[in-house]
């Protein structure tokens, strides 16, 4: 007698859906290999590895992630991850994401890993993978994309391009966990910028709002507006 896939056990479908999917990664890296390409393969279809998971597509998204970690570990390959081809390694993350849209691991692969390579180009290609995968879900991905503002103002000593992010962070977040400190990186690089005029009334907008409870945090932050209104009163001066 045959029975209906929803008459399987989860347990058991999970078991086929890794087994399907590695055997695509599998596959897809075997070619690759008798191409005599040493990095990674291309990130096998997400409707094909949608429609072979039997409904539960996470551990796939997980067996995946585990394979892309492990590719520059291999013995036999001598490209690490700062030489990978950046845009088909951000198609895997994204395949990833897409099968796991609650999963962390990718966007924490890519601003703790990925992005913080000595290299400019391939750094700029995953802080905008970030930010273009936080849009998605911001209450939940801005983690990442503070990382990501943290990285261009001192890894790439790009102001406009940290204040972007952060920026972000603070209008696309509506969520009442996200800390204050998240809120205000808008503010402190505004600053940096010499936007002064913008970052005072930022500040004092937090002040005014309520949102600080804690003394010691309201203290801090009332400091560095008067900080910031000195600036400001100096700045005029010199006009």
């Amino acid at each position: 007698m045959e029975r209906r896939l929803s008459a399987v056990p989860r347990p058991v479908m999970a078991i086929l859906a890794l087994a399907l999917a590695a055997h695509l990664i599998v596959t897809d890296s075997s070619r690759a290999q008798r191409a005599g390409l040493e990095n990674l393969p291309p990130a096998p279809n997400v409707l094909y590895l949608r429609a072979s998971s039997f409904g539960d597509p996470i551990p796939v998204a997980k067996l995946m992630m585990l394979y892309v970690q492990a590719f520059d570990l291999q013995a036999a390959n001598p490209i690490p991850f700062r030489e990978m081809d950046y845009d088909n390694l951000i198609t895997w993350l994204r395949v990833i994401l897409l099968l796991d849209p609650t999963g962390q691991y990718p966007l924490f692969t890519a601003s703790r890993i990925y992005a913080i390579v000595p290299d400019q180009v391939r750094s700029r290609k995953m802080l905008d993978f970030i930010y273009t995968e936080f849009f998605k879900d911001p209450n939940r991905r801005w983690p990442w994309l503070a990382d990501a503002a943290v990285i261009a103002k001192h890894q790439l000593n790009d102001l406009p391009l940290a204040q972007r992010y952060a920026a972000a962070v603070q209008e696309k977040t509506t969520s009442q966990d996200i800390p204050l400190w998240a809120k205000q990186m808008n503010a402190f690089i505004l600053e940096d910028m010499n936007e002064l005029e913008q970052a005072r009334i930022m500040i004092g907008g937090y002040i005014a709002s309520g949102q600080i409870k804690e003394p010691g945090e309201l203290r801090l932050l009332e400091q560095r507006l008067q900080e910031i209104e000195a600036k400001v009163r100096k700045k005029a001066s010199r006009h």
